[in-house]
């Protein structure tokens, strides 16, 4: 098949339409399982369970496929079979007498077409006898794996055609309705806040000592706000999770649960209630409304998985656990701690600390992997920067030194440590991208590592292999220690943090090809959703049109839709002809929102747009675009805008443009500002005369020039600069003296060269060295023009007189004894100098 969809046509039901059923490749059943996916082998890899089963054979092989694939799972004592028994109670599902007859009841529990919609998967995901935990997230984890066993099982079958998606009919057809919006203030927050802060700031804060997320606590009150919306119903108030997790939940009371509800919601209510309702603009073409809930279930694609023994999708979205969801067991349940905040959409975002597994769960990739050889590290990951070092993404080690293997981060590289016969212990030398490609971005990037003992360790990055080779290639990985632990974000240690959101991470005991690398980086990650926004109210030439958006919540913000493409659900229509449509764009809650509109431009009636209709309906654009989340995902009502749509039209007018505000003052500047490095230059070699190519100068300036100012602002003068500058100044002053002639320009009043008597004694008039240099760095028609003020010149003398009386003390004035070194009174001239060209008056301008 080469068509993105096929399509099956379902008999009609109670409130739903025709359906269509979508195959998110073409790839047969036959290849196909495993996760969210459509590939897997007959059973899964890894440790499997092999308790004695003494019963009839298996009667065919889809029999054997459901005892490997989903009955070994599912027949323990502290799963399924406690109850689901032989003579326990019905469905004996779970019997271990007879797998024939436990094959025969769970046939009516399970929809190979569909896994996720299986009574199996229902019921656990539901909170019934889910074996992790009685918490949503655990019930979460538990439906994913039971789904997981039930897609391994279909593809080993051979039965349906692999993980089939169907579109079905919207079971409501509503129009968009008047909605709130949360306001741009938190000002009315504020009762909220207060309650929030009193009650819940022991865990919901970032500085608590066991941090949980959202952190709607947080004392900043903008913060706690953005983090509360989404836990806020406005149209229902009742049904606000702050309110449910008191009332139903009975989460941390204070006091009594139900008065605690009851004073929550009354907060709420107040704050809902304050805010007006959005009518819809009735001048607006709209399709029929849509809620991320009202969507299909998209998530997983055609993911090669046949070799995965762990996956971390982060699906449960709450909670201090991350949930394997591989259904390989044991399951290497990673514990969050630390700043860990959980992404909308599916990920977590590592700020500071990990998430880890155990040393017991995380032997399953010691016993997995080590009789193959070989494995692949695959991930979603978004770096936070492109600075971090010897940051550790995905890391299976026992200490800094000590490990099996490590994806890492170092500035714009990928690291890959694997521990072999040919590496030591701690995996090193590792293999990195190269600098000079930067492949690591700032950005979502899809990363697999690979290691097989011939070819030894390659990374590719978004479905494209770096093309570094691994110097210490192939060997055997026997010595790896079945002792480590399995963790996200940091080493073991807790020393080599890395900073980022993981989307997903999965762990494969064997390598993956090319061609399944690329087959995974293009099914994506993340929660995704098919929605069908009903077209039929202003297109009545075609039956049952829809326009199909692919919808995944791209980050804790934001919704991507992507790729909108015309469909009929009347699989008879090959050719609904000519089609108006023009001018789309997408509303949330009522109103058409200001940015992300990147399908106004579609026109289905231009000269050049071409596209035909297919099995797969008529693709309208191939773009992707990134809109806001306004309340929250389960509460965002949908529905697109049209400027033509059939016979219908609506001139869009783009609304005028708020004029920008007035920008805010920035930080203080000085008013008087430095000379940098090259007037600084420039400047003593005209208050001294010196050329500033004098070898000596020259030297000096270029062994400093990088320690002078680069800039202007007096703000950034350090006291490194200050050192700089009084080596130039001892420079040029030692070259002035040094050069008779020009000494004897400069001070035309003194002699050189002079006793210390004579020069500084108490007949001489220090005032012939100190005067030339002074009046050239002040007086306004020198130097030191445009400053409004002066500094004080007599005090400067007075400074340069106590550093020549300091420097002359070998000298007595009284008896006229010199007990100096030869040379000292040039020695002196050169230092008065040095310090008065190197002061404030020449930095300043």
């Amino acid at each position: 098949m080469n068509s993105l969809f096929t399509r099956t046509l379902r008999p009609a039901s109670s409130g739903l339409r025709s359906a269509l059923i979508v195959a998110l490749s073409a790839v047969l059943l036959s290849a196909c399982g495993g996760g969210a996916s459509t590939e897997s082998n007959a059973a899964p890899p890894g440790v499997i369970q092999t308790t004695s089963y003494s019963g009839p054979a298996p009667s065919f092989p889809d029999v054997q496929a459901f005892r490997v694939s989903l009955w070994e799972n599912i027949r323990g004592n502290d799963r399924c079979g406690a109850c689901h028994n032989e003579g326990g109670q019905a469905p004996e599902f779970a019997r271990s007498d007879d797998i024939n007859l436990a094959y025969a009841e769970a046939q009516l529990l399970v929809d190979l077409t569909l896994p996720s919609d299986s009574r199996l998967v229902t019921k656990v995901s539901g909170g019934h006898n889910c074996w992790l935990g009685t918490d949503a997230a655990s019930n979460q984890a538990c439906g994913d794996i039971m789904t997981t066993w039930i897609e391994n099982w279909a593809g080993s079958s051979g039965a349906g055609g692999g993980r089939q998606i169907i579109l079905t009919a919207p079971q409501s057809l509503d129009d968009p309705g008047a909605s709130k919006a949360f306001p741009g203030s938190s000002a009315s927050f504020d009762p909220i806040h207060q309650l929030l802060t009193t009650h819940c700031a022991e865990c919901h804060t970032p500085e608590s000592l066991t941090p949980q997320s959202p952190y709607f606590a947080d004392g900043d009150r903008d913060i706690a706000y953005e983090a509360a919306k989404a836990k806020i119903n406005l149209d229902t108030p009742a049904d606000s999770r702050l309110v449910v997790r008191l009332r139903d939940e009975f989460h941390n009371c204070w006091s009594s649960c139900a008065s605690d509800a009851a004073e929550m919601l009354s907060a709420i209510q107040t704050f809902a209630n304050a805010i007006p309702l959005n009518p819809i603009d009735p001048t607006l073409v709209t399709s029929k409304a849509m809620t991320i809930l009202d969507g299909i279930v998209a998530s997983g694609g055609n993911r090669h998985e046949s070799n995965q023994i762990a996956l971390w999708e982060f699906k449960s979205g709450q909670g201090s656990t991350a949930f394997d969801t591989s259904g390989v067991d044991p399951a290497i349940d990673l514990t969050l701690t630390g700043n860990i905040e959980w992404v909308g959409g599916y990920g977590i975002n590592i700020l500071s600390g990990k998430a880890q597994g155990s040393t017991v769960t995380s032997k399953k990739l010691h016993d997995a992997i080590t009789p193959t050889g070989e494995y692949a590290i695959e991930a979603w990951v978004a770096p936070a920067n492109v600075t971090q070092e010897d940051a550790y993404i995905v890391s299976y080690s026992g200490s800094d030194a000590t490990r099996n293997f490590t994806l890492g981060q170092t500035l714009y590289n990928y690291d890959a440590f694997n521990r072999s016969s040919t590496t030591d212990q701690n995996g090193a030398p590792a293999l990195s991208t190269a600098d000079a490609d930067e492949d690591l971005q700032a950005t979502l990037q899809h990363v697999v590592v690979n290691f097989d003992p011939v070819g030894g360790r390659s990374i590719y990055v978004n479905g494209v292999f770096t093309d570094d080779l691994d110097a210490s290639a192939g060997g055997n990985i026997s010595s790896w220690r079945d002792n480590f632990a399995l963790v996200l974000g940091n080493e073991t240690s807790g020393n080599r943090q890395w900073q980022g959101i993981i989307r997903m991470v999965a762990i494969h005991n064997r390598v993956l090809t090319p061609e399944q690398i690329t087959q995974n980086f293009d099914v994506g990650v993340g929660q995704k959703f098919f929605l069908l926004f009903y077209l039929g109210d202003h297109i009545t030439t075609v039956p049952e049109p829809y326009l199909v958006f692919e919808v995944s919540q791209f980050d804790s913000y934001s919704y991507l839709f992507n790729q909108p493409r015309f469909i009929s659900l009347d699989a008879g229509v090959t050719d609904p002809g000519a089609l108006d449509i023009a001018g789309l764009r997408i509303g949330i809650n009522g109103v058409v929102v200001d940015a992300g509109q990147a399908f106004q431009f579609i026109d289905t009636r231009a000269a050049g747009f071409n596209a035909p209709y297919t099995a797969d309906g008529m693709l309208l654009s191939s773009q992707g675009t990134i809109v806001p989340v306004m309340k929250s995902p389960d509460q965002d009502e949908f529905f697109v805008s049209f400027e033509v749509l059939g016979n219908s039209t609506n001139v869009f007018i783009e609304p005028v443009p708020n004029p920008p505000s007035a920008p805010a003052d920035g930080a203080p500047v000085p008013d008087i500002g430095l000379r940098t490095f090259e007037e600084i230059n420039a400047t003593m070699a005209a208050i001294t005369t010196v050329s500033t190519q004098e070898p000596n100068v020259l030297d000096t300036y270029t062994r400093v020039k990088q320690q002078l100012p680069t800039s202007e602002n007096m703000g950034g003068f350090l006291a490194a600069h200050q050192m700089a500058v009084a080596q130039m100044s001892i420079e040029y002053c030692n070259a002035l003296v040094n050069d008779t002639t020009k000494r004897a320009a400069y001070w035309p009043d003194f002699s050189f060269p002079a006793s210390l008597g004579a020069a500084f004694g108490p007949a001489a008039d220090r005032d012939d060295v100190y005067g030339p240099i002074v009046e050239r760095i002040t007086l306004p028609d020198t130097f030191g023009a445009g400053l409004s003020s002066q500094p004080d010149i007599a005090a400067m003398k007075g400074e340069m007189s106590a550093l020549t009386d300091r420097l002359a003390a070998c000298y007595d004035f009284n008896t006229d004894t010199d007990n100096c070194e030869p040379g000292r009174t040039d020695t002196i001239v050169k230092a008065v100098c040095a310090a008065a060209l190197g002061n404030a008056a020449m930095l300043m301008q």
